[in-house]
């Protein structure tokens, strides 16, 4: 840093130019004016006088330029305390380390893992028959919700006794009743399965009555 003169020092060049310029003055008034050796005499003193106050006294000097010095007060108009805290917070913030987790994020020992969801049951389509055993099969309207259309559409698709839709499983019944062309869902809707179960367990007859007279299968 370039060395600066000491805090209201005298300056001495400005009271070598004002001499100078009371010399002068004393000499144009002796000789251009005529005045006496006294009257330039005086002449000479006021102006030196006059200008050794303007540039000869003491004078502050120039601040330092290191701007350390400058007081915490008018670093950027702001109150006092102001640019400090300032300066500490962006300090920290520099030196604090950097994470990508959030705050809030649980290890992943403690996050619930979540069921996946539930397949839908595969339909599967039943065994059916090539014929109905014996050359004979049963009559197939005996269960309510099939007619003479969907009879044929069964034994098409192989199934020809009771005991064949008794036995059908939940997948099974599935894939009939995509199956039906034209009455698709008839099986769930009508209840085959439970009517053909119960007329493997009264006979033809007897489910027959307690459905006319409504009684439970």
């Amino acid at each position: 840093m370039t060395d600066v003169p000491a805090k209201n020092t005298p300056m001495l060049a400005g009271w070598v130019m004002a001499a100078g310029f009371g010399a002068v003055a004393a000499g144009v008034s002796y000789v251009a004016l005529s005045m006496g050796g006294m009257g330039a005499a005086f002449v000479g003193s006021v102006i030196f006088a006059g200008t050794g106050a303007i540039l000869g006294l003491p004078r502050n000097t120039a601040l330092d330029p290191d701007v350390s010095a400058v007081p915490v007060e008018l670093v950027a108009d702001r109150p006092v305390g102001v640019a400090a805290a300032s300066a500490g917070h962006m300090a920290d913030a520099a030196a604090a380390p950097v994470s990508m987790a959030s705050p809030v994020s649980a290890p992943l020992s403690e996050v619930a893992p979540v069921a996946a969801p539930e397949a839908p049951t595969a339909a599967s389509r039943p065994a059916g028959l090539a014929m109905a055993r014996d050359g004979k099969a049963d009559d197939l309207k005996i269960i309510k919700g099939i007619g003479p259309k969907l009879e044929q559409l069964c034994q098409k698709l192989g199934y020809f006794h009771f005991d064949q839709i008794a036995a059908w499983t939940g997948s099974e019944v599935a894939w009939v009743d995509d199956n039906l062309e034209g009455f698709k869902g008839r099986v769930t809707r009508d209840g085959w399965v439970p009517q053909a179960k119960a007329i493997m367990a009264h006979g033809p007859e007897e489910f027959l009555r307690r459905l006319d007279a409504g009684e439970a299968f």
